[in-house]
């Protein structure tokens, strides 16, 4: 049987490539996804390793707690290196002091990306050399107007050794004088950051105070056992400060990259299985039109005494060769796909770091395993249904029509199912929150089985219809076509299944995406009434003397700084607003519930949001306890409550009661109100006012909308992408189905040609049923998708309360226009095969 296997897989290689495809995809895919995460994980355990080299110790910030005593405020400084350079078993203390520094490039734009712009403190050793950035030009930073830059920075600038380079930290332009250029692993900045480098008491005065540092790793002399050493370090330490061995951040580190790699892993598996999952429709129909075009010689292996089991074996064996050498073709693909995936995924800003593809032994297990399996499992019903087949019936009918009884179950098993998806989604609808999102995978999956056992029956009226129209259109072609489609409705469903899954899920999230970007665009008029936002490209803020300076230019009719400070209230952590309270409304629509925002001034009262009101029992007049991360409290009075606003945080105070509790004082954003008619040059007036700040960033209410929105659309393009992959794997379904389609009718063919049917004809025929096919599954599936996506928005709106169900039409007509011509393109193969049969010799075949 494993040879009758083979014989008949080498015998029909041509029907079987489309379903070999299909599953080479699904298998690229999964291989593609496995390497990927493979080697990501790899590459960022390879830098990790380079730079725990020689950490023996390592301190770093504890993040301080509320209620810890006064010792909790003593700094990281020289003299805490020098108590641990004197303990027994340290060979070195190497400090550093980072943050964000923005560099200008040519054109005054950060050289660097939003989140990679960094700056830290060169140290030099004994050899006057610092081994975490070896110098290739010049030398290391040595005194305040000095910097160092990598590489790809150094080129964005212009700027060459011995030159001048602009950059901002929080505040005005500096220029500094470009000393060397040094070489970083650091994957920020090969994923598109740039890199500073100061002398350590220039850093400590851009990113911190004098004398104070960030981290200290420490090195071992030979020996020296690292738990010993890590609890000698501790006992030296302010409280507000952690030490950890290095083999202790060595598994912390591992961990924070198997989280990463694992949750990027299983988003894309989820797309693979989809894709895989398209393909068991592919498959199935291909190993059904197989076996009914083999029954004749089944039956005579059935004759000469091979047994039901015998054959069940057969085509399984022929499907697992066939899975099997479309996974080894899919695996190489596969590598291809993980390269393509790390950049992609870096130039919206990843960040992830460059490294050779990775290839396990259990990706490859996994890939051919996963390709085998669900290749056998999908031609297990069409080999049950072959040994099934009595001898004698097979020799006297090859084609049997199915049994009227297996569709009557079936189409109670699907009603049965949509019903019980349809009631779940419909409850779904009852839920004020997000908790019901367990329901809607489940009524979602529930629905979207229920329509693909129930599409035999649907596509019966959907045809017809379509068939009617064809036929007026065309004539007897469309006659022809309709009779075709209908003739075998099982499998007409299973190869639009194929289309309409895909589509569901595009129509799904393009309904939801578009909604929530029509969301997005009536919340921005509603709170900002400022006509432009100042803020900074790094995380640091903007120093209050930008505000200060904004506020007295020329058509600037109000410069309203906000800052924020984080806090605990009771056991919730909670966030506070600062400002001018008193300008705020010329920036901003506040309405208040109760009290008065004129109350909100100095440290003796607050106002906090309605939300935040009800969450923790205030009222205007109440005391709310706030514990603040420098350990000092305070207990102001609310003076109002507001209605939730996007602008603001859970709390507004004035800046006398946040300032203090900061160690620098900085601005999130400054909301500028323009001048009657001076609207419309003020940025270009901002940037000259800043002297070409590469820090600062304005944007209008419009380019605010349309930054949200573009998130949006780039998270949508992704989806379309990873999907594009399962509607591909469709569209193979319905070529497969139509050329086998055709093989199985060579001798009608030939008869209607030889009572006159042209050429033209046939071709005619051929493209209406398989635009017939395409469009049934995209109708149903931009049916379900909508559906999907109308009961599971519910679940946004207590988050999201501006978020209404927005039904895009003109991509939805799009999406059917695309069906459309999928229908057209996957037909001209099997047509033109089908208009080029041998009159004669058709009608001859067996």
């Amino acid at each position: 049987m494993f040879r009758t296997a083979l014989r008949n897989l080498l015998a029909h290689k041509t029907r079987l490539m489309m379903t070999a495809l299909a599953v080479l995809l699904g298998t690229a895919f999964v291989s593609g996804t496995l390497v990927f995460s493979d080697s990501v994980g790899s590459a960022y355990r390879d830098r990790m390793s380079k730079s725990l080299d020689d950490v023996a110790v390592s301190v770093t910030a504890g993040g301080g707690r509320p209620g810890t005593d006064a010792r909790d405020e003593r700094p990281l400084d020289n003299r805490v290196v020098d108590s641990i350079r004197a303990l027994p078993g340290v060979a070195s203390v190497r400090p550093s002091v980072g943050g964000a520094a923005v560099i200008a490039d040519k054109r005054n734009n950060p050289a660097g990306s939003e989140w990679g712009s960094s700056g830290a403190n060169y140290v030099p050793g004994a050899n006057g050399k610092d081994s975490r950035y070896p110098i290739v030009e010049g030398r290391g930073p040595a005194a305040e107007g000095e910097i160092v830059l990598d590489g790809k920075t150094a080129g964005k600038t212009g700027a060459k050794v011995g030159g001048t380079v602009r950059l901002a930290v929080d505040g005005p332009v500096m220029t500094k004088k470009l000393v060397g250029i040094a070489r970083t692993d650091d994957p920020r900045v090969s994923a598109g950051g740039s890199l500073a480098l100061f002398d350590t008491a220039t850093a400590q005065k851009l990113f911190g105070k004098p004398g104070e540092f960030t981290e200290l790793v420490v090195s071992a002399t030979p020996g020296t056992d690292q738990q010993k050493l890590t609890a000698k370090v501790r006992e030296v330490l302010p409280p507000s400060f952690e030490a950890q061995s290095g083999k202790q951040l060595a598994a912390t580190e591992s961990r924070m990259i198997d989280e990463q790699t694992s949750s990027i892993r299983k988003t894309l598996l989820v797309f693979a299985g989809i894709s895989l999952f398209v393909g068991v429709f592919i498959i199935a129909n291909t190993f059904t039109m197989l076996i009914a075009q083999r029954s004749r010689e089944i039956a005579l292996l059935r004759a000469v005494g091979a047994s039901r089991r015998q054959v069940v074996r057969s085509v399984l064996i022929e499907a697992g060769l066939l899975g099997l050498t479309a996974s080894a073709v899919g695996f190489a693909l596969g590598l291809g796909i993980a390269t393509g995936l790390r950049a992609v995924l870096n130039s919206t800003g990843a960040g992830l770091p460059d490294g050779p593809l990775v290839v396990e032994p259990a990706s490859v297990l996994s890939t051919l395993g996963v390709g085998v399996v669900v290749t056998v499992l999908a031609a297990w019903l069409p080999s049950r249904k072959a040994a099934r087949i009595a001898p004698v019936e097979a020799l006297a009918a090859v084609d049997q029509a199915p049994a009227v009884r297996s569709l009557v179950v079936r189409n109670a098993i699907g009603a049965v199912l949509t019903g019980a998806g349809v009631a779940v989604m419909l409850y779904v609808t009852t839920f004020k929150n997000s908790s019901g999102l367990t329901y809607a995978m489940a009524g979602s999956a529930l629905t979207l089985a229920g329509v693909i056992v129930l599409a035999p029956l649907l596509s019966r009226p959907f045809v017809g219809l379509f068939g009617r129209l064809a036929v007026r259109l065309s004539g007897i072609s469309g006659k022809l076509a309709q009779q075709n489609a209908l003739r075998n409705p099982r499998r007409t469903a299973a190869t639009a299944s194929a289309l309409m899954i895909g589509l569901t899920l595009i129509t799904g999230l393009t309904v939801a995406a578009v909604s929530a970007d029509r969301g997005m665009a009536t919340m921005g008029p509603q709170d900002l009434t400022a006509d432009y936002k100042v803020s900074s490209s790094s995380y640091l803020g903007l120093s209050p003397e930008i505000a200060r300076t904004l506020a007295g230019q020329p058509g600037v009719a109000a410069a309203v700084p906000l800052r924020s400070a984080g806090f605990q209230s009771g056991d919730r952590p909670a966030l506070a607003s600062a400002t001018d309270v008193a300008a705020l409304g010329r920036v901003t629509d506040v309405r208040t519930v109760s009290g008065s925002l004129a109350g909100v001034r100095g440290t003796a009262a607050v106002a906090v949001s309605e939300t935040f009101a009800k969450d923790h029992g205030l009222k205007a007049g109440s005391t709310l306890p706030m514990a603040f991360y420098d350990g000092k409290k305070a207990s102001p009075r609310v003076a109002a409550v507001y209605r939730d606003n996007d602008v603001l945080s859970d709390v507004l105070a004035a800046p006398a009661l946040l300032d203090p509790h900061q160690d620098k004082v900085r601005d999130d954003q400054v909301l500028l109100k323009a001048a009657p008619g001076r609207a419309k040059d003020l940025p270009a007036k901002i940037k000259e006012t800043l002297g070409g700040n590469p820090l600062i960033k304005v944007q209008s209410r419009d380019d605010l909308r349309r930054a949200e929105a573009g998130n949006i659309d780039d998270v949508l393009y992704l989806m379309y992408g990873l999907l594009g992959m399962a509607v591909v794997i469709a569209v193979i379904g319905v070529v497969n189905t139509l050329a086998m389609s055709v093989f199985e009718r060579t001798r009608e063919i030939g008869m209607l040609r030889a009572i006159g049917l042209a050429r033209r004809e046939v071709k005619r025929m051929v493209r209406l049923e398989s635009v017939m096919i395409a469009m049934f599954g995209a109708v149903l599936g931009v049916a379900v998708g909508v559906f999907l996506a109308w009961s599971g928005g519910h679940l946004l709106r207590s988050s999201f309360p501006q978020y209404a169900m927005v039904v895009p039409w003109g991509r939805i007509a799009v999406f059917l226009l695309l069906a459309l011509a999928v229908g057209v393109l996957a037909a001209v193969w099997p047509a033109r095969r089908a208009a080029k049969l041998n009159m004669l010799e058709s009608i001859g075949a067996q």
